[in-house]
Protein backbone atom coordinates (compact mmCIF):
# COMPACT_ATOMS: atom_id res chain seq x y z
CA UNK A 1 0.00 0.00 0.00
CA UNK A 2 2.95 2.06 1.01
CA UNK A 3 4.69 1.82 -2.32
CA UNK A 4 1.60 2.49 -4.14
CA UNK A 5 1.01 5.52 -2.38
CA UNK A 6 4.29 6.72 -3.27
CA UNK A 7 4.46 5.78 -7.14
CA UNK A 8 1.44 7.69 -7.08
CA UNK A 9 2.44 10.70 -5.31
CA UNK A 10 5.63 10.63 -7.70
CA UNK A 11 3.65 10.36 -10.77
CA UNK A 12 1.85 13.73 -9.76
CA UNK A 13 5.16 14.75 -8.75
CA UNK A 14 6.58 14.71 -11.97
CA UNK A 15 3.77 15.50 -14.11
CA UNK A 16 3.63 19.12 -11.83
CA UNK A 17 6.80 19.62 -12.49
CA UNK A 18 6.81 19.40 -16.17
CA UNK A 19 3.73 21.46 -16.38
CA UNK A 20 5.40 24.04 -14.63
CA UNK A 21 8.75 24.09 -16.78
CA UNK A 22 6.30 24.72 -19.44
CA UNK A 23 4.00 27.08 -17.95
CA UNK A 24 3.32 30.50 -19.91
CA UNK A 25 5.28 33.39 -18.99
CA UNK A 26 5.25 36.99 -20.44
CA UNK A 27 8.43 37.59 -21.82
CA UNK A 28 10.50 40.15 -19.63
CA UNK A 29 11.59 43.97 -21.06
CA UNK A 30 14.59 42.85 -21.92
CA UNK A 31 13.61 39.19 -23.02
CA UNK A 32 14.30 38.70 -27.12
CA UNK A 33 11.20 38.18 -29.25
CA UNK A 34 10.74 38.21 -33.02
CA UNK A 35 8.22 38.25 -35.93
CA UNK A 36 7.41 35.10 -35.63
CA UNK A 37 4.67 33.80 -33.37
CA UNK A 38 5.48 29.94 -33.35
CA UNK A 39 8.75 30.69 -31.94
CA UNK A 40 7.54 33.11 -29.60
CA UNK A 41 5.22 31.19 -27.97
CA UNK A 42 7.88 28.22 -27.74
CA UNK A 43 9.84 30.08 -25.63
CA UNK A 44 7.16 31.58 -23.66
CA UNK A 45 6.24 27.98 -23.07
CA UNK A 46 10.00 27.21 -21.92
CA UNK A 47 10.40 25.40 -24.90
CA UNK A 48 13.27 27.38 -26.04
CA UNK A 49 15.37 29.47 -24.06
CA UNK A 50 12.90 32.11 -22.29
CA UNK A 51 15.14 35.03 -22.86
CA UNK A 52 14.92 34.21 -26.73
CA UNK A 53 18.93 34.12 -27.28
CA UNK A 54 21.45 31.77 -28.20
CA UNK A 55 19.42 29.72 -30.02
CA UNK A 56 21.20 26.72 -32.10
CA UNK A 57 19.53 24.67 -35.04
CA UNK A 58 19.34 21.43 -32.56
CA UNK A 59 17.76 23.54 -29.87
CA UNK A 60 14.84 24.53 -32.53
CA UNK A 61 14.23 20.97 -33.56
CA UNK A 62 14.23 19.91 -29.94
CA UNK A 63 11.51 22.49 -28.63
CA UNK A 64 9.41 22.30 -32.51
CA UNK A 65 9.17 18.41 -31.65
CA UNK A 66 8.42 18.70 -27.96
CA UNK A 67 6.13 21.75 -27.92
CA UNK A 68 4.29 21.16 -31.48
CA UNK A 69 5.21 17.41 -32.64
CA UNK A 70 6.75 19.10 -35.71
CA UNK A 71 9.82 16.63 -36.98
CA UNK A 72 13.06 17.75 -37.77
CA UNK A 73 12.93 17.33 -41.52
CA UNK A 74 10.19 20.31 -41.54
CA UNK A 75 12.40 22.89 -39.44
CA UNK A 76 15.89 22.03 -40.40
CA UNK A 77 16.14 24.63 -43.65
CA UNK A 78 14.35 27.20 -41.78
CA UNK A 79 16.56 26.79 -38.81
CA UNK A 80 19.29 26.93 -40.76
CA UNK A 81 18.30 30.34 -42.75
CA UNK A 82 17.31 31.68 -39.70
CA UNK A 83 21.01 31.83 -38.55
CA UNK A 84 21.93 34.12 -41.79
CA UNK A 85 20.23 36.54 -39.58
CA UNK A 86 22.48 36.47 -36.55
CA UNK A 87 26.39 37.79 -36.38
CA UNK A 88 27.11 34.39 -34.01
CA UNK A 89 28.33 31.27 -36.51
CA UNK A 90 26.01 28.43 -34.44
CA UNK A 91 23.46 30.31 -32.30
CA UNK A 92 20.62 33.38 -33.26
CA UNK A 93 18.63 35.44 -31.46
CA UNK A 94 14.19 36.03 -31.83
CA UNK A 95 14.59 39.46 -32.74
CA UNK A 96 17.34 38.89 -34.91
CA UNK A 97 14.62 37.04 -36.87
CA UNK A 98 13.10 40.12 -38.16
CA UNK A 99 16.32 41.00 -40.59
CA UNK A 100 13.99 41.55 -44.04
CA UNK A 101 14.49 39.34 -46.94
CA UNK A 102 15.78 36.19 -44.62
CA UNK A 103 12.88 34.36 -43.33
CA UNK A 104 10.70 37.65 -42.14
CA UNK A 105 8.34 38.92 -45.60
CA UNK A 106 5.93 41.64 -46.70
CA UNK A 107 1.98 40.70 -46.36
CA UNK A 108 2.30 38.78 -42.69
CA UNK A 109 -0.76 37.84 -41.33
CA UNK A 110 0.58 39.59 -37.64
CA UNK A 111 2.96 42.05 -38.45
CA UNK A 112 3.28 45.31 -40.60
CA UNK A 113 5.43 45.30 -43.73
CA UNK A 114 9.22 46.87 -42.76
CA UNK A 115 8.90 49.48 -44.98
CA UNK A 116 5.27 50.79 -43.56
CA UNK A 117 6.30 50.45 -39.48
CA UNK A 118 7.00 47.79 -37.40
CA UNK A 119 7.87 44.25 -38.22
CA UNK A 120 8.17 42.65 -35.36
CA UNK A 121 5.30 43.46 -32.58
CA UNK A 122 2.18 41.99 -32.99
CA UNK A 123 -0.54 44.42 -34.89
CA UNK A 124 -4.37 43.79 -34.20
CA UNK A 125 -5.40 45.39 -37.08
CA UNK A 126 -3.11 43.64 -39.58
CA UNK A 127 -4.44 40.49 -37.45
CA UNK A 128 -8.28 41.31 -38.43
CA UNK A 129 -8.04 40.22 -41.76
CA UNK A 130 -7.65 36.54 -40.33
CA UNK A 131 -9.47 37.01 -37.30
CA UNK A 132 -12.51 37.53 -39.27
CA UNK A 133 -12.49 35.23 -41.60
CA UNK A 134 -14.50 32.24 -42.26
CA UNK A 135 -16.90 34.59 -40.69
CA UNK A 136 -20.45 31.94 -39.52
CA UNK A 137 -18.09 29.08 -38.76
CA UNK A 138 -16.13 28.15 -35.53
CA UNK A 139 -13.17 27.18 -37.67
CA UNK A 140 -10.63 28.03 -40.00
CA UNK A 141 -9.64 26.16 -42.88
CA UNK A 142 -7.90 25.61 -45.96
CA UNK A 143 -10.13 27.97 -48.14
CA UNK A 144 -10.45 30.74 -45.70
CA UNK A 145 -6.46 30.91 -44.77
CA UNK A 146 -5.86 31.06 -48.54
CA UNK A 147 -8.34 34.10 -48.68
CA UNK A 148 -6.78 35.61 -45.80
CA UNK A 149 -3.30 35.38 -47.92
CA UNK A 150 -4.83 36.81 -50.68
CA UNK A 151 -6.02 39.62 -48.73
CA UNK A 152 -2.72 40.22 -47.04
CA UNK A 153 -1.03 40.72 -50.00
CA UNK A 154 -3.34 43.15 -52.00
CA UNK A 155 -3.13 45.48 -48.60
CA UNK A 156 0.15 45.35 -49.01
CA UNK A 157 0.31 45.66 -52.73
CA UNK A 158 -1.62 48.63 -52.34
CA UNK A 159 0.18 50.10 -49.39
CA UNK A 160 3.50 49.50 -49.55
CA UNK A 161 5.43 50.62 -52.97
CA UNK A 162 8.46 48.73 -51.53
CA UNK A 163 6.84 45.52 -51.26
CA UNK A 164 8.05 41.90 -51.68
CA UNK A 165 6.05 39.57 -53.63
CA UNK A 166 8.16 36.66 -55.15
CA UNK A 167 7.93 32.91 -55.54
CA UNK A 168 9.88 32.63 -52.44
CA UNK A 169 7.73 34.82 -50.17
CA UNK A 170 4.22 32.68 -51.73
CA UNK A 171 5.94 29.55 -50.10
CA UNK A 172 6.48 30.95 -47.20
CA UNK A 173 3.45 32.53 -46.28
CA UNK A 174 1.56 29.12 -47.53
CA UNK A 175 3.70 27.15 -45.04
CA UNK A 176 3.06 29.34 -42.49
CA UNK A 177 -0.91 29.34 -43.21
CA UNK A 178 -0.17 25.51 -42.58
CA UNK A 179 1.29 25.58 -39.54
CA UNK A 180 -0.97 27.58 -37.81
CA UNK A 181 -3.51 25.35 -38.91
CA UNK A 182 -1.43 22.16 -38.20
CA UNK A 183 -0.49 23.15 -34.55
CA UNK A 184 -3.35 24.68 -33.43
CA UNK A 185 -5.61 22.23 -35.12
CA UNK A 186 -5.53 18.90 -37.35
CA UNK A 187 -2.75 18.78 -39.70
CA UNK A 188 -4.35 15.75 -41.95
CA UNK A 189 -7.36 18.03 -42.57
CA UNK A 190 -6.31 21.24 -42.34
CA UNK A 191 -9.21 22.64 -39.76
CA UNK A 192 -7.82 24.56 -36.68
CA UNK A 193 -10.83 26.34 -34.18
CA UNK A 194 -10.73 29.76 -34.11
CA UNK A 195 -10.07 30.73 -30.36
CA UNK A 196 -7.01 28.27 -30.50
CA UNK A 197 -5.99 30.35 -33.35
CA UNK A 198 -7.00 33.40 -32.10
CA UNK A 199 -5.19 32.95 -28.23
CA UNK A 200 -1.64 31.55 -30.57
CA UNK A 201 -1.40 34.86 -32.67
CA UNK A 202 -2.56 37.48 -29.81
CA UNK A 203 -1.17 36.08 -26.99
CA UNK A 204 1.72 33.87 -28.14
CA UNK A 205 0.84 30.90 -25.77
CA UNK A 206 -0.72 27.14 -26.39
CA UNK A 207 -4.35 27.51 -25.50
CA UNK A 208 -4.13 24.15 -23.16
CA UNK A 209 -6.25 25.91 -20.85
CA UNK A 210 -9.18 26.16 -23.34
CA UNK A 211 -9.03 22.55 -24.92
CA UNK A 212 -5.60 22.20 -27.04
CA UNK A 213 -3.65 19.42 -26.53
CA UNK A 214 0.19 18.52 -29.17
CA UNK A 215 -1.56 17.07 -32.10
CA UNK A 216 -1.30 12.97 -31.64
CA UNK A 217 -0.22 13.39 -35.50
CA UNK A 218 3.66 13.88 -36.46
CA UNK A 219 4.05 17.20 -38.43
CA UNK A 220 6.01 16.79 -41.24
CA UNK A 221 6.59 16.55 -45.23
CA UNK A 222 3.72 14.56 -45.56
CA UNK A 223 1.22 16.15 -43.89
CA UNK A 224 2.46 19.60 -44.45
CA UNK A 225 3.50 19.65 -48.48
CA UNK A 226 -0.35 18.98 -49.94
CA UNK A 227 -2.21 21.24 -47.44
CA UNK A 228 0.67 24.23 -48.54
CA UNK A 229 -0.23 23.51 -52.12
CA UNK A 230 -3.90 23.58 -51.58
CA UNK A 231 -3.79 26.80 -49.40
CA UNK A 232 -1.57 28.36 -52.42
CA UNK A 233 -4.51 27.35 -54.76
CA UNK A 234 -7.27 28.95 -52.41
CA UNK A 235 -4.76 32.07 -52.45
CA UNK A 236 -4.71 32.63 -56.23
CA UNK A 237 -4.62 34.47 -58.47
CA UNK A 238 -1.21 35.39 -57.77
CA UNK A 239 1.69 36.50 -59.57
CA UNK A 240 4.74 37.61 -58.53
CA UNK A 241 5.04 41.68 -58.40
CA UNK A 242 7.26 44.94 -56.79
CA UNK A 243 10.31 45.72 -56.00
CA UNK A 244 12.58 42.73 -54.87
CA UNK A 245 15.57 42.54 -53.04
CA UNK A 246 18.78 40.69 -53.80
CA UNK A 247 18.66 38.34 -50.89
CA UNK A 248 17.06 35.45 -49.77
CA UNK A 249 13.55 35.89 -50.97
CA UNK A 250 14.16 35.77 -54.57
Amino acid sequence: MKTSFSLVFFIIATNALADDQHSWQAPGPNDSRGPCPGLNTLANHGFLPRDGRNISISTILKAGYEGYHIEAEILTLAAKVGLLTSDQPTTFALNDLKAHGVIEHDASLSRQDVALGDNVRFNETIFSTLANSNPGSDVYNITSAGQVQHARLADSLKNNPNVTNTDTTLFIRSAESAFYLSVMGDPVQGVAPKNFVQIFFREERLPIEEGWKRSSVPINIATVSPMLDLITAASAPWEPTGNNCPGILT
